[in-house]
């Protein structure tokens, strides 16, 4: 998911089409297997299963395809080699952007993120020029539903472990460190808690805003571009939105 976490992000993401949202199934799938070859298909003992398991559920994801993604990457399939890759650049006015990907054919995969940049007024860069301006974080996103108070909800975030948490009309947003995310999600859980989103991501340090028409159309059709390839798992950046 593009940009930082704030619902705006988050209602634009739910608010695209079916099309749309079968993709982000599709590459939910491929993040379970990596888990999966990774730590084995038993989410008890494979924490990162685990995570993405949560990931897959607060995206809507039927149970049916969390399963199939899993017996795939543990049976029939078990064999793909699935490499996971991270490109770094600039969109236009100098917007950092990061693509994670995950590919069987990093040539392929290369070439068109490279396309994608080129296309758009970015520029591909090399590993680590832009990552520098993020910092990884958990982000646990709860629907602000009236049923508990913000009072409530921050002092149970808090006591289980989170770093930062922030509300507004709509959600609670809850901050944690990479290594605590799944202590803190498992333990929210635990006390009966959906989310609308559960995952350890980059959060930019500062953004940066643009005015210019032409900037503005180059950088949503490069951040839409990379988000529509089927390789492209995550797309994070800088650009206030």
């Amino acid at each position: 998911m593009s940009g930082h976490s704030k619902w705006a992000n988050i209602k634009n993401k739910k608010g695209k089409t079916d099309a749309a949202r079968g993709n982000l199934f599709t590459k939910i799938g491929k993040e379970l297997q990596i888990a999966v070859k990774a730590g084995g298909p038993n989410p008890d003992a494979n924490s990162k299963l685990k995570d993405v398991i949560a990931k897959a559920k607060a995206a809507n994801m039927p149970n049916d395809n969390i399963m199939r993604s899993i017996k795939r990457a543990s049976g029939e399939g078990a064999n793909e080699v699935i490499e996971e890759i991270v490109y770094e650049g600039y969109g236009p006015a100098g917007v950092a952007i990061i693509a994670e990907c995950a590919t069987d054919n990093r040539n392929r995969t290369g070439a068109e993120v490279r396309h994608v940049f080129d296309k758009f007024g970015g520029n591909l860069g090399t590993p680590g020029c832009v990552s520098f301006m993020f910092d990884q974080k958990g982000i646990i996103v709860i629907e602000n539903d009236g049923d508990k108070s913000e009072d409530e909800v921050m002092m149970d975030a808090l006591d289980a472990g989170a770093q930062d948490f922030s509300a507004d009309e709509d959600v609670f947003e809850i901050e944690t460190t990479p290594g605590d995310f799944s202590a803190v999600r498992e333990a929210l859980e635990a006390k009966g808690y959906n989310f609308l989103e559960a995952d350890v991501r980059m959060v930019p340090q500062s953004y940066v805003k643009l005015t210019d028409e032409a900037q503005l159309e180059q950088i949503e059709k490069l951040i839409d571009g990379l988000e529509d390839n089927d390789d492209v798992m995550n797309v994070y950046h800088n650009w206030e939105e």
